[in-house]
């Protein structure tokens, strides 16, 4: 068998029988998440009943906008001291930009701002994909 034939063989095999001889690249592509990560400073004049009221108000969400695909959220407990008072985060899965695009003017979303808009002092946002 001649050489170019036994190295053009070996290619076929890598590409349509061995998965893995894909690009890492390509392969990690597929796998992706965009992530929403949302950062609250609650006003001092803020009492607990009405933050628990808004955290309530957000955890709901998941079971209200079928394009949040993943939900979790805690307090900040970090030792650092560089939290310029954020206490909250609340991070959010998306599958794509189009399901984050129906999520920020859905309305159940915008209802959660109601809720929020008064006793909100300040709100940091992130999106990034995941690698």
């Amino acid at each position: 068998m001649k050489k170019s034939t036994i190295i053009g063989t070996l290619i076929l095999v890598c590409f349509l029988i061995i998965p893995g001889c894909t690009s890492s690249e390509e392969k990690n592509i597929n796998d992706t998440k965009l992530r929403h990560v949302v950062l609250f400073k609650f006003k001092d004049s803020a009492t607990k009943e009405e933050v628990k009221v808004a955290n309530d108000a957000f955890l709901a969400l998941p079971d209200k906008i079928a394009e949040i695909k993943d939900f979790e959220w805690g307090l900040n407990n970090s030792p650092e001291n560089h939290h310029q008072g954020l206490t909250h985060c609340y991070i959010l899965t998306f599958e794509s930009e189009e399901d984050l695009a129906v999520y920020l003017p859905h309305p159940d979303h915008k209802a959660f701002g109601e809720i929020l808009g008064p006793i909100l002092d300040k709100v940091v946002v992130v999106d990034y994909w995941t690698k």
